[in-house]
């Protein structure tokens, strides 16, 4: 079992923007990924406390996710000057059966939240040549 992550962020807090930006993002990552929904034990899916006007997880249903387990939840207001203090953003976790190694595992991270993989990348590279 292995896990994924991705992050979004809505254009807007409204039902319809937090489905589309969801969508998107869980479209990719099933893409980039290979993600059989057969394999998928769960997803965790979390927004920032500035979208509230739907779960996150309506996307994952209307995309036919509808034997996952599912659950929302909310992330912490960090504020920026945080880099990882993105506002309407919306997060996910998904763990699901495979065979590839964790370091295949391909992150997702769009629109506004690229900010987050740009800071990940940041403690990836300051821990290369490092034992891990």
């Amino acid at each position: 079992m292995r896990g994924v992550r991705g992050a979004t962020t809505a254009d807007r807090n409204d039902a319809d923007a937090i489905v589309e930006a969801t969508s998107e993002l869980l479209t990719e990552l099933v893409r980039l990924n290979g993600i059989d929904l057969e394999e998928v034990a769960f997803a965790y899916f979390t927004s920032t406390p500035d979208l509230d006007a739907e779960f996150p997880a309506l996307a994952a249903r209307r995309l036919g996710w509808v034997d996952v387990p599912l659950l929302c939840g909310n992330e912490l207001a960090v504020r920026m000057p945080n880099p990882r203090g993105v506002g309407l953003c919306v997060r996910v976790l998904i763990l699901y059966n495979t065979e590839k190694r964790q370091a295949e595992m391909r992150h997702v991270y769009l629109r506004g939240a690229q900010a987050i993989k740009q800071d990940l990348e940041l403690y990836r590279g300051q821990l290369d040549g490092v034992i891990r």
